[in-house]
């Protein structure tokens, strides 16, 4: 008996996930500690990638360009039909199928040229796979890095074919992904100080990373600094406008 492609995704989403259920069902009961499942929305960190976005815009520009080459051949088949239209009474049999064949092999030709470009298997599809592969990779290892540097049992893909019905945004951990990428491209450029004053850096926002409540806390604190910099602002402000008015009254009254 076959099966069509939905079926069997449908199938293996559903292996996939019993499989997980078992495994998490058999650590549960075999460790003293819960599992600890993570998540990433890989759309998302493609869209936050500076290096990728670069290579994305250059792609649509080419499409585009593809577009207008498009839409250009269609204006000059739909002038050779009107010209056809208005000449056909004109034209012997022989001269008339000459025509149409032109015409016929100049949307064959348009048709085939729309599949090369813009097709299931055309240039777009494949650059944009070549493109997001390279990501991809870094994700993929990043991901590795972060289980195995904070005891993830399994980190799983939102945007993939297995399907997550909810996921709590606490266990995202897309933006430590994001991280972890922008720090290695980071690092290349670095002197050794820099270098040092960094990893330092990356250790307090890692810490932020493993406590919620820490989090909170700095956020409240950087809302209050922010506060209190307003603050000293205005009043400088006040001050300096309080000057320029004592200024603007002395010349007054000398006058």
């Amino acid at each position: 008996m076959e099966f069509s492609n939905e079926i069997l995704k449908s199938m293996k989403k559903h292996i996939v996930l019993l499989l997980l259920l078992t495994s998490a069902f058999t650590m549960v009961h075999g460790q003293s500690r819960g599992v600890k499942i993570g998540y990433i929305d890989m759309e998302y960190i493609l869209q936050n990638v500076p290096d990728y976005n670069e290579a994305k815009n250059q792609l649509e520009q080419k499409a585009q360009k593809w577009k207008q080459e498009i839409e250009t051949k269609k204006n000059e088949i739909s002038r050779l039909k009107d010209l056809l239209a208005t000449e056909r009474v004109l034209l012997t049999k022989e001269l008339l199928e000459e025509r149409e064949e032109e015409i016929a092999f100049q949307e064959k030709e348009l048709l085939d040229y729309q599949e090369k470009r813009f097709g299931p298997k055309g240039d777009l599809t494949i650059q944009k796979a070549v493109l997001a592969q390279p990501v991809q990779d870094q994700v993929f290892n990043a991901a590795q890095d972060i289980a195995e540097a904070k005891k993830y049992d399994f980190i799983l893909n939102k945007t993939s074919d297995l399907t997550i019905l909810f996921a709590a945004k606490r266990y995202d951990i897309s933006d430590q992904v994001i991280r972890v990428i922008t720090r290695t491209n980071k690092r290349n450029q670095l002197t050794k100080k820099q270098l040092k004053e960094e990893e330092a850096k990356e250790a307090k926002e890692d810490m932020v990373d493993e406590s919620p409540a820490l989090a909170e806390r700095n956020k409240k604190l950087e809302e209050r600094k922010a506060a209190r910099e307003k603050l000293i602002a205005d009043r400088k402000a006040l001050a300096d406008e309080k000057k320029t008015c004592a200024r603007r009254e002395e010349k007054t009254s000398k006058s």
